[in-house]
């Protein structure tokens, strides 16, 4: 009785730390997906053209900045390395080449959003709805150096276990959006009518806004003086640009590769028809939505363990992973509660078609049986990122994807080569089973990760950050 007891009251305490982490993370995720919101829904009330063109714009925006960030991310585990260990003296300069990182990563990401023309070419969009889509893109360009240092100081903030400010921020981001949105779209006090494309510009000055915040609040908070990021200026050092990118590159991939195999499964769909189409998007928004949750747990997951294993703390790292997974499955169960027995309740916040709403209704029963597969993938990379861990689980997310899930999806969807065309059916079968296949690999890695740590081989962890 006592042990259980015991037990009981060591998880209690990881779930507070872990939530204490998580919760600004998840709240800066939601002011994130509020800022889309709020644009594609005033763009909505201007014009059904600007609709279209601002979601399409993001689309082609949103992979591309995922990316990035999982590039950048690569601070947040070594930081979390540093901090544990109490080298805080060593962190000042790896933030110093994280920001010449995000200035490289601004410059490919403008040359992509500037030359992103050629994709609306290919997807054959009509001229008009093509303009406003790139006038939109180049407008928002203007903030792309901005949200890329502000995730760099974001992401060193989370590494040091201070998440609030990211959610402060953002949210303060959030608020403004909406004016200047206002502003921008219909043309007001003396500023000319933009449409769709105020919404860029609007979207741009709120990611200026979030990184000065950032920066004067890491400029003059009294930890963040001590670690002296701005005391100096430092020249580009190869060597650590080149292990912060062995450390990032994987993990942006990896987020690029589970988050683009959604866009392509949408692209598939959009053959099958309106309704077939809208059925989709429905079950999919929704679950975009809960997916926030095991996501932002997975967030802070990287930061528990990267700062015991930084501290050697190796069996309290191994700890917070498996706590982790457990936490995230018990989230997962009433994510996937919700839409197994509240289908309509879900399915009336979107549309009152009730063709639309029957399928669904249909299509969240597969998303609620991948809730738990997706809890645990996305918590044992989560733990793998703070083991510094990113090339061997950005393998086994291509591999689920795009392996897996694409062709064994188009072949029960949309061919009957096996059994008769199943539709979106088979579309989503294919990514409940690759979600399978991903936590399956990804819990056995992490498994295999916590034994070589507790064995003290530590030389054969995967990646070091060198100074």
């Amino acid at each position: 009785m006592t042990t259980s007891v015991s037990a009981f009251a060591r998880y209690r305490g990881e779930l507070r730390e872990l939530l204490y982490l998580s919760g600004p993370i998840l709240g800066a995720q939601l002011a994130t997906t509020g800022m889309t919101f709020v644009d594609t829904s005033m763009a909505g009330q201007y014009s059904a053209m600007d609709l279209a063109a601002i979601a399409l714009g993001s689309s082609i925006w949103v992979p591309v900045y995922l990316l990035v960030r999982g590039i950048l991310m690569a601070l947040t585990p070594t930081v979390a390395h540093m901090y544990g260990a109490g080298r805080t003296g060593e962190v000042a300069s790896q933030v110093r080449q994280g920001l010449w990182i995000a200035l490289l990563m601004s410059l490919l990401s403008l040359g992509f959003i500037f030359k992103s023309d050629a994709i609306l070419q290919w997807l054959e969009v009509e001229p008009e709805m093509a303009g406003v889509t790139l006038e939109y893109l180049k407008a928002l360009a203007w903030g792309v150096p901005a949200i890329c240092l502000f995730q760099v100081l974001a992401c060193y903030c989370e590494g040091l276990g201070k998440t609030k400010p990211g959610m402060v921020f953002s949210f303060v981001a959030l608020a403004l959006n909406i004016p200047l949105n206002y502003v921008l779209i219909y043309g007001k006090f003396g500023f000319p009518e933009l449409g769709g494309v105020g919404c860029g510009y609007a979207t741009a000055v709120c990611f200026w806004a979030m990184f000065l915040m950032m920066a004067v609040y890491t400029l003059f908070s009294r930890q963040h003086r001590k670690m002296g990021i701005f005391e100096q200026w430092e020249l580009p050092k190869l060597c650590v640009i080149a292990n912060l990118m062995k450390l990032g590159v994987p993990i942006g991939l990896a987020i690029f590769f589970e988050a683009s195999i959604f866009s392509v499964v949408a692209l598939l769909i959009g053959k099958l028809g309106a309704i077939v189409v809208a059925g989709h998007q429905i079950a999919l928004n929704f679950t975009s939505l809960a997916f926030m949750l095991p996501l932002s747990l997975s967030m802070g997951l990287t930061i528990r363990v990267g700062q015991a294993l930084g501290a050697g703390k190796q069996e309290q790292a191994a700890y917070s992973s498996y706590a982790g997974i457990v936490t995230t499955l018990a989230t997962a169960t009433i994510s996937a509660s919700v839409m197994l027995f509240m289908p309509g309740l879900v399915t009336s916040i979107y549309t009152q078609n009730a063709e639309v709403a029957t399928l669904a209704a249909q299509l969240l029963i597969y998303a609620a049986v991948f809730q738990y597969a997706d809890g645990i993938q996305i918590a044992a990379n989560g733990a793998l990122r703070g083991f510094k861990d990113t090339r061997v689980p950005m393998a086994i997310v291509l591999f689920a994807c795009w392996i897996v899930a694409l062709p064994l999806g188009y072949v029960l969807g949309l061919t009957d080569w096996v059994v008769e065309p199943m539709g979106p059916h088979g579309l989503w079968i294919g990514l409940v089973i690759a979600l399978t296949v991903g936590a399956l690999l990804l819990a056995l890695r992490l498994r295999a990760i916590i034994k070589k740590a507790q064995l003290g081989k530590s030389n054969e962890m995967p990646v070091t950050v060198i100074s």
